[in-house]
């Protein structure tokens, strides 16, 4: 009778401990490990130093509905790509479709937003309609931005200057001093710099429309319930009007001329 008493303590102790290392595990997984970029206003760094921006209490709202605790981390996109590939991070809010990021990521078909990426130029240049107007000119870009690889195109290209500006106020400033015929630089950012003399005389031609999404590392092997649970989070938040309405895959665009690779 002593030996089936033990026995049942050593079961019953085994069964508590086995459930509470469930219930550690669980705990450990709800925190989300969430990347982000400097690229106001839709993700930036604060000047307190928290996360900040349009898809960052997007991505937030959606996170804390799917049940996890997000965890913001503020990196280089260079770094976003190399922990996104091995698994330090586990979800991206960015662009869709990144050529550097194929077979890496699964990303969800909810697209909350878009962002544009326009040529920026002075009054009395020449609208960019046609990629094929770059041949010969010099081309202003934002350091720390591939434009989803763009940038590496652009630079290949014998052709086309490329020069490069700390941030986009520097950016502006070169195009009106004439260091570069078009400013490549994402429309959202560039329209809450125009603020200085002068500004008003810059113009914008559209190149592309890229949807942003939620881009979920596949070294992580949940990726795909990840990526499950922020569709169903969404899809219930956007029913109540919580989030903005699912976006058509459909709006999206590229300038004729654009590289087929980066599109």
């Amino acid at each position: 009778m002593h030996l089936i008493v033990v026995r049942l303590w050593i079961l019953l102790a085994g069964l508590l401990f086995t459930s509470a290392a469930l219930a550690a595990s669980e705990s450990v997984n709800k925190t989300l490990r969430i990347a982000y970029v400097e690229f106001p206003p839709i993700t930036y760094q604060a000047s307190d130093g928290r996360p900040a921006g349009s898809f960052i209490e997007l991505t937030r709202k959606i996170a804390v509905e799917a049940g996890y605790e997000p965890e913001f981390l503020f990196l280089p996109i260079s770094r976003v790509y190399l922990y996104l590939r091995n698994g330090r991070i586990d979800v991206w809010p960015g662009s869709a479709n990144v050529p550097a990021l194929n077979g890496e990521v699964l990303e969800t078909w909810v697209t909350p937003l878009a962002t544009q990426l326009s040529a920026w130029y002075l009054e009395g240049t020449e609208p960019l309609t046609h990629f094929d107007q770059l041949q010969g000119k010099t081309v202003i870009t934002i350091g720390g931005y591939t434009y989803g690889g763009l940038l590496y195109w652009l630079e290949a290209e014998g052709s086309i200057d490329v020069t490069q500006a700390p941030n986009y106020r520097a950016a502006l400033e070169m195009l009106k001093l004439g260091r570069g015929r078009y400013l490549f630089g994402h429309r959202d950012p560039v329209v809450e710099t125009l603020t200085m003399p002068r500004d008003e005389k810059i113009r914008e031609s559209a190149i592309r429309l890229r949807n942003l999404t939620w881009l979920f590392s596949l070294a992580n092997p949940r990726a795909a319930i990840l990526r499950e649970e922020f569709d169903d989070a969404y899809t219930r938040l956007a029913e109540k009007g919580e989030v903005p309405p699912i976006r058509n895959l459909g709006e999206s665009f590229v300038i004729p001329g654009f590289p087929e690779q980066y599109r």
